[in-house]
């Protein structure tokens, strides 16, 4: 006759389980579990129920003599049947909620975020996939002249993602011609899917005089290929965490060094969900490897950057529009213990050298600022007053001599003070 599942060899499975966990070297004997437990049956009676377990599949041993550890098949009847659910203690879930709600407009690092919670809570590996498919809808978007010829497009979509992207024109354009472009865009396009502005995008080209110029068409394919790639990443997004914790099992007491430099890597990873943009990369790597030679290579060429990337320790600082020659030479003249700074880099650091910098209370003003938030809400966020808000305004208008909120933002952009 089959064996089948009862009372006492659920009971029998999970404290094997418990116990197997607690000591996964060492497997489970019948005498153990009568003793530590209390069971008022003879060891026999528990040898009998774990043969049973084992013809279902549930525990396996090594030799007739041996105790029983769990099979895969056992671990899922545990968790689905036996384990105890035990709720998040309220610090927990207050913890939780804060580690989400300072992610809460950069939706696409919301699995890497919960890949990374529920392997640090349950102190195990961890895999987190999309709930279900994403369509990127269109907000807002803001061209900024950067250079001559080159510029940062800001897109906005519909669930707070943020998507910036710099690219090159043929002819110089004026922030004004930027601006007027852009809010055609926003104005034709504004809710709109991605296969939506892709058709309209393909219609106008197919007019004889298209609605849009040669600028607007450039950025509407620019849109149309980051929203694609958005969709595209976030539905095949699968994310898995929680190497550091399974190292921590007894079975890996051994590694204690590389437990340590996993670790380090491993938190590199959510370096960008703190907004330093390599900065806090930098610093960790330093303070691991003091003398590692780090060189920055970056989209931007604000001073401001450049400063902190030199500052937290990088020795050289390169744009990646330049050219090869440029880059080879840049890594042997760091490797050689000096540093290299770029031409048009060390003019802009020397251009804003004695000027008043921002205080990181000023920063935090203008970064929500530059989220489109008004004084009071501006307040609200930081839990400081409207007046004191109207009051770092004020000064960050004085210091970066800007003209009024918007040309303020658009000077910290440039420079690398603040990032969308």
């Amino acid at each position: 006759m089959a064996a089948e599942m009862n009372d006492r060899r659920e009971l029998v499975l999970k404290l094997v389980i418990q116990e197997f966990i607690e000591n996964p070297l060492t497997p489970v004997a019948s005498e153990l579990l009568v003793r530590k437990y209390g069971m008022n049956v003879s060891s026999a009676t528990i040898r009998s129920e774990m043969a049973a377990l084992e013809d279902l599949g549930y525990l396996t041993h090594s030799h007739t003599s041996a105790g029983r550890v769990p099979t895969d098949a056992g671990y899922r009847y545990y968790v689905e049947n036996l384990m105890d659910r035990t709720p998040l203690s309220a610090t927990e879930q207050r913890t939780i909620r804060h580690q989400f709600y300072q992610v809460r407009s950069e939706l696409d690092q919301w699995i890497q975020l919960a890949g990374a919670v529920l392997a640090r809570t349950a102190q195990n590996a961890s895999v987190v996939t999309q709930p279900r498919a994403y369509q990127a809808r269109f907000k807002h978007l803001e061209l900024i002249a950067i250079h001559d010829t080159t510029v940062l497009l800001v897109l906005v979509l519909h669930d707070g993602t943020i998507r910036q992207q710099t690219f090159a024109l043929d002819t110089a354009r004026s922030q004004d011609e930027l601006s007027r472009g852009a809010s055609r865009i926003n104005e034709r396009c504004l809710d709109a899917a991605v296969a939506k502005i892709e058709e309209l995008f393909q219609h106008d080209r197919a007019l004889s005089a298209p609605l849009f110029d040669e600028l607007e068409q450039q950025v509407l394919e620019l849109v149309v290929k980051a929203m694609r790639q958005l969709e595209e990443q976030v539905n095949s997004q699968i994310h898995s965490d929680g190497l550091i914790e399974m190292l921590n099992q007894p079975e890996f007491a051994q590694v204690e060094r590389v437990r340590q430099v996993l670790a380090m890597l491993q938190g590199l990873d959510y370096v960008p969900v703190q907004r330093n943009n390599g900065i806090d990369a930098i610093l960790k790597i330093r303070e691991e490897f003091p003398d590692a030679r780090i060189i920055v290579l970056t989209t931007y060429g604000g001073d401001a950057q450049a400063a902190r990337a030199f500052k937290a320790g990088a020795s050289g600082y390169l744009l990646k529009n330049m050219v090869r020659k440029e880059l080879i030479d840049t890594i042997r003249t760091v490797h050689a213990g000096k540093k290299r700074i770029p031409p048009e880099i060390a003019m802009e650091l020397a251009e804003h050298h004695s000027d008043d910098a921002l205080t990181e209370r000023e920063i935090d003003v203008l970064r929500e600022v530059a989220a489109g938030n008004a004084n009071k809400m501006v307040a609200q966020r930081l839990k400081v007053s409207e007046e004191t808000v109207k009051a770092h305004m004020k000064n960050i208008l004085s210091k970066l001599g800007a003209n009024d909120r918007t040309h303020a933002v658009t000077i910290a952009l440039k420079r690398g003070i603040i990032e969308i």
